[in-house]
């Protein structure tokens, strides 16, 4: 190997044992970007480097991120978690395990309307922990079932994920929307499917709401408040989705779209206020400084990575995997899995993706598929110990007799379920490419 193939070596290494020290990742990022990127090819890093960094900020593309987090945090602040979770939990009446799936119900569409991880999972949490342990269900399923509702807004669209993925791959930001409609609620369907079977076989764990409580909302007065609470959120997520969908309208300006009519939802629940607004564009611009502190940071990283020949050390790691493509790409889905127990879904986009994609590219693999079992794995890492950020925002929000073990132990099972998933769409490509070429794009 040559010296520069070695400091990328050392590069990557570095990399990991600054973030096993504590220090930040957009820190230890960049930090070994320009320190191996100087000692690589001096300073001709620092020449090149504004380009990148302009390429990032301004991207049309990524302009849609602030926009869906505005969106996501003002729909989160209205408390319309709260509304639906008591509608549904109604609807299912006395079905075993009817909670667990109102709360996956639930994650579904806040899924689709916010796709932020943190708030629901926190969300859930607060609502719904106490009142299902109170209710008898069994504590590792009720943590369980929160944190992997939680994940799924990274899957189903408007998904930073996706987004993020169609910058790295190139692919238009509708077709991965589309791509991940199908996948999304698939594994969605295999969580419903997984806590009803489980309520059935084991009443003891998820018992129903209790009939004298399912008796203060029923009939006519539960149907109108079914619809005042499911229908506004619900046709917000499909303008949305729709229109970038269908072609309508580019992602940045559905997602203009979808900031505005988050306020009109608030408006519709009476919980608009001015202090509402301030503190949600407060918290956007928070998470948005956060998301793209980390994408200029990995602009270093990869910039120094690709002129040290990095790129050749990935390509030949592949080439020698057994098997051929099909190989190779199982051997990236096991690295990215074991890279989700230690590093954010957004460290790995960044830091190990633009690597892995270019040698895939020229195998012929079809990024949207490839994209979307990125997408699916990368939803694992928030479930993931010990480093999951779902377990750790529900146990800071759960009762004193609720464990980090017992969340532990209640993630494991979606996790096998995601697993699960992640093979399905291997074998069946169709899943994920199917839509996108029924509507043209």
């Amino acid at each position: 190997m040559t010296p520069n193939e070695w400091l990328a070596i050392a590069m990557i290494a570095s990399f990991f044992v600054l973030t096993s020290v504590g220090v930040p990742v957009a820190i230890g990022i960049s930090l070994v970007g320009f320190v191996f990127g100087f000692l690589g090819f001096g300073e001709l890093l620092f020449n090149l480097l504004p380009a990148r960094i302009y390429g990032v900020v301004s991207n049309y593309t990524l302009m849609a991120i602030p926009l869906f987090v505005f969106m996501g945090v003002m729909l989160e602040r209205s408390k319309i978690a709260e509304q639906l979770i008591d509608v549904i939990g109604h609807l299912a009446g006395g079905m075993r395990g009817g909670m667990a799936l109102a709360i996956i119900i639930v994650g579904v569409l806040l899924g689709a309307s916010t796709g932020i991880v943190g708030a629901t999972v926190v969300t859930l949490g607060l609502l719904t922990l106490p009142v299902l342990i109170r209710r008898g269900y069994d504590k590792s399923l009720a943590a369980g079932s929160i944190c992997a509702s939680g994940t799924l807004g990274q899957i189903i669209p408007p998904s930073l994920v996706l987004i993020l993925l169609a910058d790295i791959t190139g692919q238009s930001v509708g077709t991965l929307f589309a791509a991940a409609m199908i996948p999304g609620l698939v594994l969605s369907a295999v969580y419903c499917i997984y806590v009803l079977v489980l309520g059935y076989m084991k009443p003891e764990m998820a018992p129903p709401i209790p009939a004298e409580e399912r008796a203060k909302l029923q009939g006519m007065a539960l149907f109108k408040r079914a619809v005042y609470v499911i229908v506004p959120p619900l046709s917000l997520v499909a303008a949305v989705l729709g229109s970038i969908i269908g072609g309508v309208a580019a992602p940045t300006e559905a997602a203009s779209m979808g900031a505005i009519g988050s306020i009109v939802v608030a408006m519709i629940y009476k919980r608009f206020t001015f202090d509402l607004l301030k503190d949600a564009s407060r918290a956007a611009v928070r998470i948005t400084a956060m998301i793209f502190f980390i994408l200029v940071a990995a602009q270093v990283f990869s910039l120094a990575f690709r002129g040290l020949q990095g790129e050749n050390l990935v390509q030949d790691m592949f080439q020698m995997v057994p098997g051929g493509t099909t190989s190779a790409l199982v051997f990236m889905m096991v690295l990215l899995f074991v890279l989700g127990f230690f590093l954010e879904w957004i460290e790995i986009s960044y830091i190990a993706l633009p690597l892995f994609f270019p040698f895939f590219k020229l195998a012929g693999v079809d990024p949207v598929w490839l994209a979307i079992l990125v997408a699916i794995n990368l939803q694992t890492s928030f479930l993931t110990p010990p480093f999951g950020w779902a377990l750790f925002f529900l146990k800071g929000v759960a009762p004193p007799g609720v464990t980090t073990a017992d969340i532990y132990k209640g993630v494991m099972p979606f996790i096998a379920m995601q697993v699960l998933m992640l093979f399905i769409l291997f074998m069946f490509p169709a899943l994920a490419t199917w839509l996108p070429k029924a509507i043209g794009w």
